[in-house]
Parts: C-alpha cells; structure tokens; sequence
C-alpha cells in the first residue's frame, strides 16, 4: 500500500512534468555530431527537442545503472562468499548434530542393556 502511494506521489507528477515539457518543447532541432563542420547533413540529426531530452534522460539512466551494478561488485562477491561459508558451516553442524543423535542413541541403549 505504502508502495503504491509512493509511486503516485512520485510517477504522477514527473508523468505530468515530462507531459509539460513534451509539449513545450515540439520545435525541430539539429543535433550536429561534427565540430568541425556543423552544417554537413551526413553527420547530424533533426528531431522534436524533446526527443534529445528523453534520450538524454534514458543515457543517463542506463549509465548511472550500469556504474551503480559495478560498484556494487565487491558487495555481492562478498555476499556469495559468506553464503557459501555459511552453507558450509551449517552442513557441518548436521553432521554434528546427527554424530551426536548417534552417540547419544548409543549410550542410552547401552544404559537400557545394564
């Protein structure tokens, strides 16, 4: 429930944000990729402003994404590390635990037969 305010407290109004600029924003513009050359129409983009900064915003998603899952590396070889320890060590205590069902299975039968 918490959820779901969250989301309409927060997507609603940037949904009606990005709707605004959109709308605000329809005139063409070029995107020159030459520096050199702003002009040469091989290297350069015309598109509905709005496009460049929804493209902008996605790119910078994805990278923030990306950088965010690397530096996070470290964090999740530990974690796999600790669970394989922890596997380890809780397959150890069974072991234990039945040897020691076992002995104690022993000595009461022992115990029984005096």
């Amino acid at each position: 429930m918490v959820k779901k305010v969250i989301n309409l407290v927060i997507l609603v109004p940037l949904g009606i944000i990005l709707i605004v600029l959109s709308v605000a924003n329809r005139q063409s513009v070029t995107l020159a990729l030459n520096p050199f050359e702003p002009q040469d129409q091989l290297l350069s983009l015309t598109a509905p402003f709005f496009v460049f900064l929804f493209l902008a915003l996605i790119l910078g998603l994805v990278i923030g994404s990306f950088a965010t899952w690397f530096a996070q590396g470290k964090y999740r070889k530990r974690a796999r590390h600790e669970s394989k320890a922890a596997m380890k060590w809780q397959e150890e205590a069974d072991r234990h635990k039945s040897r020691a069902e076992q002995i104690a299975g022993q000595s009461l039968s022992q115990l029984s037969a005096k």
